[in-house]
């Protein structure tokens, strides 16, 4: 199938809202699609706030789809997803993320997203995954289709490769705050949830992740962070 195949109408543009933290992507992302016949930049937002303020002051044209970075500043991409997918169940979501796709494409997925590429894909691919998605379709790598269809049909998944896929999306956005320095109480805070929550999240990383105690977690968690896993 060609680009050609899959593009949207050529009467009508789709629109598209970039929410990624470095201007530098934003800026790159928005100048290979405002190239294209057939899709446009309407809006671009560095976190998830942002994009929130954006699209509801959106009253003329409306967004098709929205590329969504994983690793944003306060809420992350994968609670944005969730909320876009609550709030806006007609726009589409491609997640474009530098973190590894067996850890996070499944979730995505399931958090309601469409598609997830890495940022290192050619540009190409990412205007293929746009229009595959624009035309009804979903998209993920070759090597992540093959992962979930085994994982369909042996009705299992294998963790042993990745231990952090045995812990939920909560406790995986808790242990990503712990990574950037934050202490349960900012953390709190910042997830909308009491202490006693974020402790006991902390206590099922910890137990899940076979880490010993706080110093362990936070050694953990910040090596995840630099690591860019």
């Amino acid at each position: 199938m060609t680009l050609s195949e899959i593009a949207p109408s050529k009467s009508k543009k789709g629109n598209v809202i970039i929410i990624d933290d470095h201007p530098i992507v934003r800026q790159g992302i928005a100048q290979l699609i405002n190239r294209e016949d057939d899709l446009r930049v309407c809006c671009e937002a560095g976190s998830a706030e942002q994009a929130l303020e954006e699209l509801a002051k959106c009253t003329c044209c409306g967004y098709d789809i929205a590329l969504v970075d994983m690793s944003l500043p306060g809420t992350s991409g994968l609670e944005l997803v969730k909320i876009l997918r609550s709030r806006m169940p007609e726009m589409h979501i491609l997640v474009i993320s530098m973190h590894d796709e067996s850890l996070y494409a499944e979730r995505a997925l399931r958090a309601g997203a469409k598609g997830y590429i890495m940022k290192q894909e050619a540009t190409q691919k990412v205007l293929f995954a746009i229009r595959q998605i624009l035309g009804g379709g979903v998209y993920v790598s070759d090597k992540m289709h093959i992962k979930i269809l085994r994982g369909v049909i042996e009705h299992r998944v294998d963790d042993s490769a990745f231990p952090l896929s045995c812990l939920s999306d909560k406790e995986l956005e808790v242990l990503r705050l712990i990574g950037m320095g934050l202490k349960t109480r900012s953390i709190a805070e910042m997830l909308g949830r009491s202490v006693k929550t974020v402790e006991a999240h902390r206590a099922n990383i910890k137990g899940k992740l076979n880490l010993v105690n706080a110093t362990e977690l936070v050694k953990f968690a910040v090596q995840w962070i630099e690591s860019g896993s």
